[in-house]
């Protein structure tokens, strides 16, 4: 819930003027444009993380890097729809251009972040 919650603060700050979306960029606009539907994805995939994240009796790596790589599919999900909906392109090149670059590097991520999550000292960090 807490990682969702970062994420809302996350796309408002963006919202308001902050430049924190990629590029430097900020506003509405980036919310309602091609890459609007992954940054939603984010509050999605931070949620359904943090769940599986929450019901795991024992926080072991296998099943961290699990909980982060379901979190990927929201975000994938929701961006290729969003995406579409600008570009109106076949599901193949829809792939090649939101999924397929950024796979290697996310699953990278989702991996050292399970590994930091699945440690002791940082799952005493988490309120239960």
């Amino acid at each position: 819930m807490m990682g969702a919650l970062a994420q809302v603060i996350y796309l408002l700050l963006g919202l308001i003027g902050f430049p924190v979306f990629a590029g430097g960029e900020s506003g509405p606009g980036v919310l309602i444009g091609p890459t609007g539907g992954y940054l939603v994805g984010f509050v999605i995939g931070a949620y359904v993380t943090g769940r599986i994240a929450q019901t795991l009796r024992s926080p072991r790596l296998v099943w961290m890097a699990l909980a982060t790589m379901l979190g990927l599919i929201p975000i994938y999900t929701l961006g290729e729809i969003g995406l579409w909906i600008w570009v109106r392109s076949s599901f193949s090149t829809l792939l090649m251009a939101g999924v397929i670059p950024f796979l290697p590097g996310d699953i990278t991520k989702a991996v050292v972040a399970a590994f930091v999550a699945s440690r002791r000292h940082v799952r005493e960090l988490i309120p239960q």
